[in-house]
């Protein structure tokens, strides 16, 4: 039977030979896709293979050393013949830097020509390529061996033959061709089982026949006397017969339109928009009660939608109030769920519950929190409530106002279901001796305003009771039921959940802003490189990862650094306190801004493998930039590691973003960093900010940028001060994200307050040095500072004629403190000792450690600088 269906000319027997047709097409394509894609993976990983062994063998320990040996041939060709079968390549050759072999797995090609491109591994390069060798055809990689001084001193090549390579694809091959032949043979079977329940579905029906039954099943919908209507799940009315035509009173061109759209009440229009199952509901339209049923079309496979049944039921008119009473109560419940709760704010939470109530439910509620809830604790019995909320149909009501802390009595209903959270329902107010002993006075005057009912509920979150709604009830005579009792409760219930998440996130709050503000900086440092003010803006959901920092450097220098943990609340405070921490240690190093990226980013690195699911998330997201201005030669060297590029405003009012590479995010390894120098003129603004600054939901950073520079072009000459303030101001509204901002002046050491001297390298031209700075101090009036600073640049400069190489240079700084400076071409440092009493030497910087204020090295391109610094008198 199914096959002379699907061989037919039925519905069924068409969407088989299309299913079969299609499935055959596409398991063709996935077989010459796999194949190609398994040619390529094996060529590649032929590439990487040759080249990683060819880098292995050349960086291995003795290889640079053997070709330099008269015999390379005797030490290599072992390791290379060992190395080759380890790693399964079809040669390893090590030779000479013209080609000349040392190695190969064939002795008798042992000193003839390589086959190859070598150019460029002799300058110090890679080539990975593919040629016709002495093995055949293959893939080979040329890499340079290089000694200690970097001198490429041979070559070594390894390579895969093309026979090797292409044998994955070949193996795989019958594979793929035995699981396309197995994909075809279950989706064809699958695609007759689909063709064989089309079968049964339309009784192996053509498309003829099935026109001619819609249109017998269309007759006989219009002619039954309950109307019927069929929506679309885009709310689209489909079909509606003549009953449903004349119950509704449609338009005539009703079908095809929104159901929103055909004139009808709202319930019914919102009913069959929804689609929702409704079993004889009752609904008024105009002045008929008609009985609704509603069902999805799509239960029984058919297409997304609904059908719906109508019924005349006028003499159900008597049951409408309550169901109108019980439709009321479902719509409260529902406006419960999407509007108590919105943000994270306790007393906000509970006003919610207390304008959802009124007037749909009571005509005034109130609710009373324990103290510790609004400042995100645990709720302590014994202590306190406060009034919260109050919301009524007027303002003059004698109930205790809001802010007012209260102490129920124990016979109150209040203290009652705070010891033992069950509900209370007070239905007479007058006739309730334990309510109106709480404050005799005031309760009286609740009594003679009209108040005359009470429901008490405690709010509960797990075992934990929170505080008291109160709901009362004065215009209405009918006291509050039990029924009405269970809908306080379910309100209640809803709004607790929320206040209770409002609470942990303030007590979460509190600790990540207490963290936070403990790792900020709270001063800036002393310095005279840069007039500098900062502002720092939490975000709106909460504390993150934002920071900054001003640290100054040797040789009156100044770093300036921001920072961004992507995230907020605790994990991202804590992180940008370790980070912070770091950048403090490794700046102390007086390290090139690529170079401390460098080490930030192995940092972030190693923490994210140290954590794990327990402990925490990844640092991933994490940026920073930074840069070091020198206020001598005015120039400022930057790089930045993911983050936003700075703003530079010239002397005359120029913006520009200067063009600094971006780098990746800090953790993410693998990628160097890169610096930009910039030279400032005096009197410069550079801005440096995080990206919650100039990026929001709303805009783009573009857009962001665009702003921060046209408020940067608002403040020609502007403090630092006044700078950040319009910056601010120029926010459109409040960031969603944290907002670390810095405004840094540049300032300029001039000539008058910088020496230098050129030294010869020689004992003797320590004394001219000594007599040169002498005058200089004098000059400056810092007579009483030329003993120490004479004796602190003799020890310097003769350290550095004895152990260093020439030029030596002795610069003296005069800014804050006095700053001594000798430098030479050598990169070996000095290193603090304890002489012994036989030492002829090893006292000359234990005597600059004790008379100087603090000193130091920093390692330059040509070589070191020592320096040293002394408080001005």
């Amino acid at each position: 039977m199914l096959w002379a269906a699907v061989t037919g000319r039925s519905v069924a027997g068409q969407v088989f030979v299309l299913q079969v047709v299609i499935v055959l097409l596409l398991v063709v394509s996935a077989v010459v896709a796999q194949v190609l894609q398994v040619r390529h993976d094996s060529d590649t990983e032929a590439r990487n293979r040759s080249l990683a062994v060819a880098q292995t063998f050349a960086n291995a320990p003795g290889t640079a050393a053997a070709l330099r040996s008269p015999d390379p041939t005797a030490i290599l060709q072992p390791k290379a013949e060992a190395a080759r079968k380890a790693t399964g390549v079809d040669f390893i050759v090590v030779m000479s830097t013209q080609g000349i072999r040392y190695t190969h797995p064939h002795p008798d090609r042992i000193g003839k020509k390589f086959v190859g491109t070598i150019g460029p591994a002799v300058a110090g390069g890679t080539v990975v390529e593919k040629v016709n060798g002495t093995l055949g055809p293959l893939v080979q990689s040329v890499v340079p061996v290089k000694d200690a001084n970097g001198t490429v001193v041979g070559l070594v090549s390894a390579g895969i033959t093309t026979a090797h390579v292409g044998g994955t694809a070949d193996q795989q091959l019958p594979l793929l061709l035995a699981a396309a032949a197995a994909a075809l043979a279950l989706a064809t079977a699958g695609t007759a089982l689909v063709s064989r329940r089309l079968l049964r579905q339309t009784h192996g029906l053509g498309p003829y026949e099935m026109t001619r039954m819609y249109e017998h099943h269309d007759a006989v919908l219009h002619a039954v006397r309950e109307g019927v209507l069929i929506v679309g799940r885009d709310g689209r009315l489909l079909l509606a017969n003549d009953e449903a035509q004349r119950l509704l009173d449609l338009p005539e061109n009703a079908e095809r339109r929104h159901v929103l759209e055909l004139g009808l009440d709202d319930d019914t229009a919102r009913l069959l928009a929804s689609g929702r199952v409704a079993t004889d509901e009752v609904h008024l339209v105009k002045d008929r009660l008609l009985a609704i049923n509603q069902r999805p079309t799509e239960l029984r496979g058919g297409p997304a939608g609904s059908v719906t049944t109508l019924r005349d039921s006028t003499e159900l008119r008597a049951v409408s109030g309550r169901a109108e009473v019980a439709r009321e109560r479902l719509n409260m419940l529902y406006d419960a769920g999407v509007g108590i709760g919105t943000s994270l704010d306790v007393t906000r939470t509970a006003e919610e519950l207390a304008e959802l109530a009124v007037p749909r439910f009571a005509d005034f509620t109130t609710v009373d929190l324990f103290e510790p809830v609004l400042h995100g604790e645990e709720p302590r019995p014994g202590s306190d409530l406060r009034r919260v909320a109050c919301v009524g149909i007027r303002k003059d009501s004698p109930l205790y106002p809001v802010d007012h802390r209260i102490r129920f009595v124990a016979t109150s209903p209040q203290a009652h279901s705070l010891t033992t959270g069950q509900s209370v329902v007070e239905p007479r107010l007058r006739d309730a001796p334990g309510w109106r002993a709480q404050e005799p006075e005031r309760t009286d005057k609740v009594v003679e305003y009209g108040i005359h009912s009470l429901i008490t509920v405690p709010l509960r979150a797990g075992s934990l009771v929170l505080g008291v709604a109160n709901f009362w009830r004065a215009e209405k005579p009918q006291p509050f039921d039990i029924e009405e009792l269970a809908l306080a409760e379910e309100l209640v219930a809803r709004a607790a959940v929320s206040i209770d998440n409002a609470r942990r996130y303030t007590r979460e709050h509190s600790m990540a802003v207490t963290l936070q503000r403990s790792l900020l900086p709270r001063t800036l440092p002393e310095q005279g490189a840069l007039e500098i003010a900062y502002r720092y803006l939490p975000a709106q959901s909460g504390v993150g990862g934002d920071w900054f920092d001003v640290l100054p450097l040797s040789g009156a220098r100044v770093a300036l650094v921001v920072g961004d943990v992507v995230g907020h609340g605790l994990h991202a405070a804590a992180t940008m306190g370790r980070l912070r921490t770091a950048v403090h240690n490794f700046s102390a190093l007086d390290l090139p801004p690529d170079e401390l990226l460098g080490l930030l980013d192995e940092l972030v690195g190693r923490i994210d493998q140290d954590e794990t699911p327990d402990e925490g998330a990844a640092v991933t997201g994490a940026t920073c930039l930074y840069a070091v201005y020198d206020p001598v030669s005015r120039r400022c060297t930057m790089a930045r590691a993911g983050h936003p590029p700075p703003a530079l405003v010239h002397p005359d009012g120029r913006v520009e973003f200067p063009e600094l590479p971006a780098g990746p995010p800090l953790g993410l390894g693998g990628l160097p960093f890169e610096t930009v120098d910039l030279e400032l003129a005096e009197g410069s603004r550079l801005v440096l900010y995080t990206d919650g600054l100039v990026e929001d939901r709303e805009r783009d950073i573009d857009v962001g940028l665009e702003l921060l520079g046209d408020a940067l072009r608002r403040t020609p000459d502007s403090s630092p001060e006044t700078t950040c303030r319009t910056v601010l101001e120029g926010m459109p509204g409040r960031p969603s994200d944290d907002v670390a901002l810095i405004v840094a002046r540049t300032r300029v050491l001039g000539a008058d307050q910088v020496a230098e001297w050129e030294v010869p390298s020689d004992p003797a031209a320590v004394s001219e040095v000594r007599s040169a700075v002498t005058r200089a101090l004098e000059a400056w009036g810092l007579e009483e500072l030329a003993f120490t600073t004479e004796l602190i640049l003799s020890e310097l400069v003769t350290n550095a004629i004895r152990y260093g190489r020439p030029p030596i240079g002795v610069r003296l700084l005069r800014d804050r403190t006095l700053i001594c400076e000798v430098s030479d071409r050598s990169t070996t440092s000095p290193h603090l000792r304890y002489a012994a009493s036989t030492d002829e030497g090893g006292r000359g910087l234990f005597l600059v450690a004790q008379v100087a204020d603090r000193w130091g090295t920093r390692y330059t391109p040509n070589g070191k600088i020592i320096w040293a610094e002394q408080p001005l008198p």
